[in-house]
């Protein structure tokens, strides 16, 4: 009879243990299913927040630090990306007024990116495109949500010195035009919120 009970008494300890392991793996499995959705609601909240455009305008913001650098390859990459980020855009997506705004730059921006794309050795070239490709951005980032602040920078001594601005993230100048020879050459013209 002792050991009956004692059998029992083992078996009951037994069992509660693997319940509770049970119960351990079951938190840890809610915990990572919890864990999963919340970053999936977050991814979706960032794109949600996202600008349909953020691709192009993080290629153009790459094409514009990598100049103020005088680095004609990374500009020249730049230019790629926003070439890729333009074949991306789901342009269902857009609003009726976004899409007239898109489409009245989509093929000067795409031409002025690629020109940058395929002249890394050339940054004189890579230059003159650029000027062209600011003038697009900033008419499309005014017709899209801002997401981020944004700033219109003047550099009066670029183009022969007809002056020429470009897009920043960053409030302070740093000139893609003159590169490292004039780096704070220009001002802020406009905050694009």
């Amino acid at each position: 009879m002792k050991s009956i009970i004692i059998g029992l008494v083992s078996a009951l300890v037994t069992f509660a243990s693997c319940n509770n392991n049970a119960d351990k793996k079951n938190t840890n499995s809610d915990a990572k299913i919890e864990s999963s959705t919340t970053r999936m609601h977050s991814d979706n909240m960032q794109a949600q927040n996202e600008s349909p455009i953020h691709g192009i305008l993080t290629g153009y913001l790459q094409v514009k630090n990598a100049l103020t650098k005088d680095n004609g390859n990374d500009a020249a990459d730049g230019g790629k990306a926003i070439s890729e980020a333009m074949a991306k855009l789901d342009k269902s997506s857009l609003s009726a007024a976004q899409a007239k705004a898109y489409n009245a730059v989509a093929d000067d921006l795409k031409e002025n990116a690629e020109h940058i794309n395929e002249n890394g050795g050339k940054i004189a070239h890579q230059r003159e495109h650029f000027e062209m490709l600011s003038q697009d951005m900033y008419d499309l980032v005014k017709s899209f949500d801002k997401t981020q602040t944004l700033y219109k920078d003047f550099c009066p001594m670029a183009n022969d010195k007809k002056g020429a601005f470009w897009i920043s993230e960053t409030k302070e100048i740093k000139n893609p035009y003159l590169g490292q020879k004039m780096p704070t050459c220009g001002e802020v013209k406009e905050e694009i919120k």
